[in-house]
């Protein structure tokens, strides 16, 4: 058994390698929820629909989010008529927002609805929200704080980062299968996958029953570096980190995840560079360019897990 935790389209992939390389039920990934939000009435959960749409081969592999094939006729509609149509979401995206929020208005946990729509789009691995309580992100920036989507996606990340604190963490408990996997006797690894560190991991482990469970395990626990020679592959990472005054560097990554992790997988280009964390690591190719290299990397990352093991 593994545990992957993961969000965005870093994490998707390489769940996706893992999910291909594992056994069928013998991995679970758990998915940051501090992004959901609300809109248009409906209750958005990219991370989850990202790892979802990933593991099920549905997804757009050019844009890294969203269904392949989409078509774009209700935001086009939604424009003529005045409506807000900063956050995308497509014509077949919209059937899994529809969806989920009849469930959740009808009293289902986003556990069980995010279980459902794993098996009919026939993932044969678990995928679980952190957590069935509400976690938010909230971005404090040069221009105040703002809502993790507003930040993101209608601000493109283009104020200065400044904080985050992530609203209702503090309360929050794991799901029902997050701890399931948790508490499996036959989990023998942990895995971060390459997620934003402050923005996709940091709100799982805010959660204290997680971030406690964690740090006690007994087994080991290695996350992989989001960075290849200073920058990120995708999305706002480094630009936080250089906003903070920290590098995006291997070091870096390790001192965030102190106490929290027993090795870090790297890209060759970093290893070359000198100046490395004082902690077990695996240096690789970690660019996923396609499925085979999130299989290739993926069993790396459990070979260098396991290994730690003994």
């Amino acid at each position: 058994m593994i545990l992957a935790l993961a969000g965005g389209v870093g994490g998707a992939k390489l769940a996706n390698g893992l999910a291909a390389v594992l056994p069928p039920g013998s991995l679970t990934v758990a998915v940051n929820i501090a992004d959901d939000f609300k809109h248009l009435g409906l209750t958005i959960c990219p991370d989850i629909d990202t790892v979802t749409y990933t593991l099920a081969g549905i997804n757009d592999t050019k844009q890294g989010w969203g269904l392949e094939q989409e078509s774009w006729a209700f935001l086009d509609s939604l424009a003529t008529l005045g409506g807000e149509t900063w956050f995308r979401l497509g014509d077949r995206d919209l059937a899994t927002h529809v969806q989920r929020m009849l469930r959740l208005r009808a009293g289902d946990t986003l556990s069980a609805i995010t279980a459902d729509f794993a098996t009919r789009l026939g993932i044969a691995q678990a995928i679980v929200p952190i957590s069935d309580d509400p976690v938010r992100s909230f971005v404090m920036t040069d221009e105040g704080e703002l809502p993790f989507q507003d930040y993101f996606v209608r601000r493109r990340c283009e104020p200065r980062f400044v904080a985050i604190r992530y609203e209702g963490a503090e309360s929050a408990r794991p799901s029902p299968a997050l701890r399931k996997a948790l508490d499996d006797p036959g989990l023998q690894a942990i895995i971060i996958c390459p997620s934003n560190p402050m923005l996709s991991i940091d709100p799982i482990l805010a959660v204290p029953e997680i971030g406690a469970r964690i740090r006690a395990r007994s087994v080991p626990c290695v996350a992989v570096s989001p960075f290849i020679g200073g920058q990120a592959v995708k999305g706002p990472a480094a630009k936080i980190m250089a906003e903070l005054g920290l590098a995006s560097t291997p070091a870096a990554v390790a001192a965030h995840y102190a106490g929290v992790i027993d090795g870090l997988v790297i890209d060759n280009a970093d290893s070359a560079a000198g100046n490395l964390p004082a902690l077990p690591l695996h240096a690789t190719d970690i660019l996923m360019r396609d499925t085979d290299d999130q299989r290739r990397l993926a069993g790396e990352v459990l070979s260098f897990a396991l290994g730690l093991a003994g």
